[in-house]
């Protein structure tokens, strides 16, 4: 059963942006905490941003800080990473993931994670 699909992924050019979308279906609904993970090709899987909703604070990486903000559409299930500024560097497959219990939003182990999605491609061109 599909829990979480991603999608906006896109080729744009450096400096566009791009808004990544993350819905969330079946037990991932219940989920504490989401959060966008990327992993360029030959590196490790990184932790961009989480957030914990209602009026549970946020995480965000400081490579993508203050170009990057994360959010989410309660009624819709849905929760959004709101790229600006963009570099080749942060060129990746970005993937979307939530867990049930409680953990701190700063967790970048993927297996603290309960959920993930397959992934959207990120490429940004200079």
């Amino acid at each position: 059963q599909v829990q979480l699909v991603e999608s906006g992924g896109d080729l744009v050019q450096a400096g566009g942006s791009l808004r990544l979308s993350c819905t969330a279906s079946g037990r991932a609904r219940g989920s504490s905490a989401m959060a966008w993970f990327r992993q360029a090709p030959g590196e490790e899987r990184e932790l961009v941003a989480a957030a914990r909703w209602p009026f549970g604070g946020t995480y965000v990486a400081d490579s993508v800080k203050g170009r990057f903000t994360i959010s989410k559409d309660t009624a819709e299930d849905t929760m959004y990473l709101h790229m600006t500024s963009l570099t080749p560097e942060d060129t990746a497959l970005y993937f979307c993931a939530a867990v049930v219990d409680w953990i701190p939003l700063t967790t970048g182990a993927s297996d603290e994670w309960d959920y993930w999605g397959q992934g959207t491609q990120v490429t940004v061109s200079s």
